[in-house]
């Protein structure tokens, strides 16, 4: 797609004031390499979708409707408020639309525009297969006004049944199943539709409009039951396809695989040996309840297609507002003329966007073209400059009050306000990045690094001066606590973002909303189809019933010792979350490794606090690190080197969660002396970690013996406990006497005394 100006006001932005200029194009919106350009007629067609359909979801969370302000009905717009699940659907249906029209099936060779060569035969062949896809959808509208009529719709007369199954589900799976075969194979220019991508679209749209007409009736009662019409399953594996294959387009292959591994242990369990063994399931029981709120409309659509598409609204006005650029700017006039600079900016302002935008890897390439080149150009190592960006941009995923989404689909899942959950992940969160903090500086220190100088540099009191532009932070942050709900919350920053940019040189007037309303439908699209995806994975578990044998498993292994139940819940947290965006990775962890966690006696809260912060750092994990990797693109060092760099500076952040079940003052459970004690000892914890892990002690390189003491008296406070905090204080003063007073050398081996 092709980049309009977001700017109302050209000359006046073009007087922007120079100091502000180091973080140009922060807020650039970012071209995947199989998403489509378009011109002309298309791309006005394309922008005006996804503005619509971003629009639709900012009108229905706040009830907003043409009848509700005039009185004057017009049935073919939607009511508001709509029914939950027919929202959910229309939810999904508009992103499969939206993302096969815009993600190619392959990436393009760079440059390309017009030049992949077309194979017509295979087009003529999707082109022919629009006619079952259209032929399935008019069948549809005849289902929808025979119940009008009212007929009597069950899953047991057998002239529906050979209705349901000939006339609706054999078209619609011929064309499914033929769309994404074809779409392997056929090609098409980029700036063009490809005819492959429009039939799926309309299979889409096809199962969302039987599904409303279906679920229209009491037959959302059925599912799961004889009653259920046939074609709810057939449906649902259609949907259930084209789910999984624009995930495959927009988000890559780990969590379909993951998804297809779960669909398989379906039908497969039954000959499972020991705890995996599920009973036997029909392909008609099992598909009639995936695409409801046991499976793919369930807890993550939910979050998806209210809290999270909000704030990828949010996220939009503050990216066309040009506030992105303010919050870089900001970060290298406070940060930047200390040593390894740029890479402590690269902390704040990849832990404040991360915050908003709800996807590592995604936050890595939108601020680490920025400041991974800065941070090798003031001294660090290329792997090193890309661990810190992946380190810092993974920390935003649990920086509350957003958590990047994870706060909502946590309150979704537990039902704990979402209040409670964010005031418990502040001290989790600073400990997360004073970690790493400490350790970018003692790496600068080694090094012997210097900061940026003043004239490559904002004015700090230039800066100071539009501090201003957090107001729309301030605003979600204050509507929150002041009780309002997240959705009133987030619509009164998103407003908030577009006054303020009247203070700025990049006016929001009607052509940049309507530009923030295409980005945020857009930007939607991968986390509308990874949250689809997970909700597959989600209804395989609630169906299957194997979280509650997991559950088993780990009482089993507590037994033995919990905190060897603990680090296997922890393995299988990250497992499940590797190559998976953050929201995908805690809804599925939380539902195979919290229930367990919870049956071992561990509180709800603190459980899930558990798991989400293990699948947050299967983004910095090796083997696979999607944070990591994304920024080793960025910085030219193997990805395997850069992911074990951001495991080692993120390290705190694997400690944290064991300090959760050992001290819940950690997370706000306590007095205010408990909590305040814990979070002191902990953050002075996590100082002799970071210089025990980087071998920097007292403005000195460490030997070895210095190093375990600081590492020891690191995991004493972290505890939490008054007898460990003593015991590594004390610890701490031993080895500060010992590297204060003797300066041992860190080359030299231990020499002992009469010793021969």
């Amino acid at each position: 797609m092709s980049h309009a100006d977001t700017r109302d006001d050209p000359a006046a932005a073009a007087a922007a004031p120079q100091d502000v200029t180091i973080a140009d194009g922060v807020d650039d919106e970012a071209i995947e390499s199989n998403r489509r350009i378009f011109g002309g007629w298309r791309f006005w067609f394309i922008s005006g979708f996804a503005a619509i359909y971003a629009a639709f979801h900012m009108a229905a969370l706040n009830g907003l409707s043409i009848e509700r302000w005039t009185g004057i009905e017009l049935p073919l717009l939607p009511s508001f408020p709509m029914e939950t699940w027919n929202f959910r659907i229309v939810h999904i249906a508009g992103a499969l639309l939206l993302g096969f029209l815009l993600f190619a099936s392959a990436p393009f060779a760079e440059g390309e525009a017009r030049d992949r060569p077309v194979r017509r035969p295979l087009g003529l062949v999707a082109t022919a297969l629009m006619l079952p896809a259209l032929f399935s959808l008019g069948v549809t509208i005849w289902f929808a006004i025979q119940i009008s009529n009212g007929l009597m719709w069950n899953g047991i007369d057998e002239t529906l049944r050979f209705r349901e199954i000939w006339l609706f589900g054999v078209p619609l799976m011929v064309a499914t199943v033929g769309g994404i075969l074809l779409s392997w194979a056929h090609s098409a220019p980029r700036a063009s539709f490809a005819p492959t991508d429009i039939l799926l679209g309309l299979c889409g749209v096809a199962v969302a409009s039987y599904l409303i007409v279906i679920y229209g009736t009491l037959m959302r009662n059925s599912t799961g039951t004889p009653f259920a019409p046939i074609g709810i399953s057939i449906a649902a594996v259609a949907g259930t396809l084209l789910i999984m294959e624009l995930t495959r387009r927009v988000a890559g292959l780990a969590l379909v695989i993951i998804s297809v591994v779960f669909l398989a242990y379906v039908f497969t369990g039954q000959y499972l040996p020991g705890f995996l063994q599920s009973p036997a399931i029909s392909w008609e029981r099992f598909f009639s309840q995936v695409y409801t709120d046991a499976g793919i409309l369930g807890p993550t659509t939910a979050v998806s297609s209210t809290y999270i598409i909000l704030f990828i609204i949010f996220a939009a006005f503050l990216q066309a507002s040009k506030v992105g650029d303010y919050f870089v700017n900001f970060a290298f006039a406070m940060a930047g003329r200390s040593r390894g600079g740029p890479a402590k900016v690269a902390i704040f302002a990849s832990g404040l966007m991360g915050m908003i935008n709800g996807t590592s890897a995604g936050n890595v390439v939108a601020t680490g073209s920025l400041t991974i080149p800065l941070m090798k150009k003031v001294g660090y190592h290329k792997k090193t400059a890309g661990a810190v960006e992946a380190a810092a941009s993974t920390g935003g995923q649990i920086m509350p009050p957003i958590m990047g989404a994870g706060a909502f689909i946590m309150a979704e899942i537990t039902g704990i306000p979402y209040t409670d959950i964010a005031i418990a992940a502040i001290i989790p969160a600073v400990l997360y990045f004073v970690s790493v903090f400490f350790m970018v500086d003692f790496e600068a220190a080694k090094l012997g690094m210097r900061g940026m100088r003043s004239d490559e540099l904002p004015k700090f009191a230039a800066m100071v001066r539009r501090v201003y532009l957090f107001l729309p932070i301030v605003i979600l942050i204050v509507a929150l606590f002041m009780g309002y709900s997240v959705i009133r919350a987030g619509t009164l920053a998103t407003l908030s973002a577009a006054v303020v940019s009247w203070l700025t040189p990049y006016r929001m007037g009607p052509r940049s909303v309507s530009k923030a309303f295409e980005l945020a439908g857009i930007m939607s699209i991968q986390i509308i189809a990874v949250c689809a995806c997970a909700g597959i994975i989600v209804g395989v578990i609630s169906l299957t019933g194997v979280g509650a044998r997991f559950s088993n498993l780990l009482l089993g292994l507590a037994g033995v010792s919990q905190l060897l139940a603990l680090f296997f819940a922890m393995c299988i947290a990250i497992l499940l979350g590797m190559g998976m965006p953050t929201t995908a990775a805690y809804a599925v962890a939380a539902s195979v490794v919290a229930p367990g966690l919870v049956d071992l006696g561990i509180p709800q809260l603190t459980a899930h606090f558990f798991v989400f912060y293990f699948a947050v750092l299967s983004a910095i994990t090796p083997p696979v690190a999607l944070a990591s990797y994304a920024a080793a693109g960025i910085s030219g060092a193997n990805p395997m080197e850069t992911s074990t760099a951001s495991f080692k500076i993120g390290i705190a952040a694997f400690i944290v969660p064991f300090m959760f079940f050992y001290n819940s003052a950690i997370l706000m459970d306590g007095t205010w002396v408990e909590i305040l004690r814990a979070g002191v000892t902990a953050t002075v914890g996590v100082f002799f970690l970071s210089a025990g892990v980087q071998g920097w002690f007292l403005g000195s390189r460490a030997a070895w013996f210095v190093r375990a003491g600081l590492l020891a008296a690191a995991l004493f406070m972290i505890e939490g406990g008054l007898v460990t905090d003593l015991l590594g204080v004390g610890l701490a003063v031993a080895v500060y006497l010992v590297q204060r007073v003797f300066r041992p050398d860190p080359g030299a081996p231990l020499v002992v005394k009469g010793a021969d």
